[in-house]
């Protein structure tokens, strides 16, 4: 055993664990290096079973430090905090992976969660170096990514709302949609849910005075342009537009009004975790290296910070965290036949992220923009072309976390060469 390894020895027998998860209940199982099962237990999803977990493995050789390796089929939850601890190994296992190991050993495709447990503990013995543990980030690192991809749900889940009430708009109310049109992402700003509050159908919006539109501005926090914005408004509401029967454009009216609070709350989710977000990510170590690169912000550099980590031993080399965002392409060959395609399997978030930050660098930075232009010109399509930008600036990230360097434009994307020029 190196000076390294952390794995856990009873005696002169290496100890592996597996456990199966539940919601209330978790079936644990250890096995030794020659895959005889040494002892299993059912606890219960609560103080007093991890204390019946932890007592197990250390009667079987678990210590500070040389904990015994766990295999478990999530990432997340006390029971992951539990086991995080220390320097202990923790493998978080896919569970289609999972399903595949079972099949070793039982061909008749029965399912137990004690034996599902004892496959998990298999996987640690026969192939733990196939599989990654979940990385050793920092405490400020990890509840970065807890606010950034709440902030980032909340987001699709605002969207998502919108659409609805656009949707519903549509049907009965299509002054609202006429009025709203010059604002930028209109169905989310204040102003706009609060005359859609004041006037929640289109007969009650034609009645408003310009006084009362001139408040509603006021109530949504606008300090410019009020009288101009409520005399446009008015005028639009006042235009001719079909209506729906009396009766179904007020029962629509409260349907609105029922959608409406849902993305109030939505909107005032996403601003809350923004802030959140704001306050908690500058002070990371990483923050001002990421920062530096073009293209990103607060919000954004968190996302990524959030998916990547501050683990520095995660990945090997950048080739690792490319393939983990899905920037860089795979190669499939069969016989005679290859082909090179985008990834499939990737972390989708931090992809969605990378999308966003190579849209956003084309603004910013002249050698991205210049590197996007170069591949629109050799045939890539937008996405494509983006992808590769992504591609390449993921990799200087990695490059500057490694070795604690700002991002430097000129080193990104040198100027071509005479020859280069000439040749282009």
């Amino acid at each position: 055993m190196t000076s390294t390894d952390t794995r856990a020895w009873e005696g002169n027998i290496l100890i592996y664990c597996g456990i199966d998860w539940a919601e209330k209940t978790h079936d644990v199982a250890l096995v030794d290096d020659n895959g005889e099962l040494r002892a299993k237990r059912h606890i219960t999803d609560d103080a007093a079973g991890y204390k019946l977990l932890v007592e197990l493995l250390a009667e079987y050789g678990d210590t500070e430090d040389n904990p015994i390796p766990v295999a478990i089929e999530t990432s997340r939850g006390l029971l992951i905090a539990v086991l995080r601890t220390g320097k202990r190994q923790v493998f978080a296992i896919n569970p289609l992976a999972a399903a595949r190991y079972r099949d070793r050993h039982s061909v008749s495709r029965k399912k137990s969660d004690p034996g599902d447990a004892l496959v998990l503990a298999n996987i640690l013995r026969t192939d733990m170096h196939a599989h990654r543990p979940l990385p050793q980030d920092s405490d400020l690192g990890r509840s970065i990514a807890v606010l950034a991809r709440a902030q980032q749900d909340s987001l699709w889940n605002r969207q998502q709302l919108a659409n609805q009430l656009r949707s519903l708009l549509r049907e009965y109310y299509p002054a609202a949609l006429e009025a709203f049109a010059t604002w930028a992402n209109a169905l989310c700003r204040p102003e706009v849910r609060e005359l859609l509050k004041a006037a929640p159908t289109p007969s009650r919006a034609a009645r408003l005075t310009r006084t009362q539109l001139q408040a509603a501005l006021r109530r949504a926090g606008r300090k410019r342009g009020i009288e101009a914005e409520a005399d446009r408004v008015r005028d639009v509401f006042r235009a001719e537009w079909a209506h729906q029967p009396p009766l179904v454009e007020e029962a629509l009216g409260k349907q609105m009004l029922a959608l409406l609070l849902q993305l109030d709350a939505a909107c005032t989710a996403a601003n809350q975790l923004a802030e959140a977000v704001e306050e908690a990510f500058p002070q990371h170590p990483d923050a001002e290296i990421l920062l530096s690169f073009p293209g990103l912000g607060i919000q954004l550099a968190a996302r990524i910070l959030a998916e990547i980590g501050d683990d520095s031993t995660r990945f090997a080399d950048a080739r690792g965290l490319k393939a983990y965002a899905g920037s860089s392409p795979i190669t499939r060959a069969s016989g005679k036949k290859s082909s090179v395609t985008r990834r499939w399997v990737k972390n989708d978030r931090l992809n969605h992220a990378g999308y966003l930050w190579a849209f956003s660098s084309l603004r910013t930075s002249t050698g991205a923009n210049a590197h996007y232009r170069r591949r629109r010109e050799h045939g890539d399509w937008h996405a494509a072309a983006q992808r590769n930008l992504f591609n390449r600036m993921i990799g200087q990230l990695y490059h500057c976390l490694q070795r604690r360097e700002l991002f430097d434009e000129q080193a990104a994307f040198p100027a071509p060469s005479q020859a280069e020029a000439e040749a282009a």
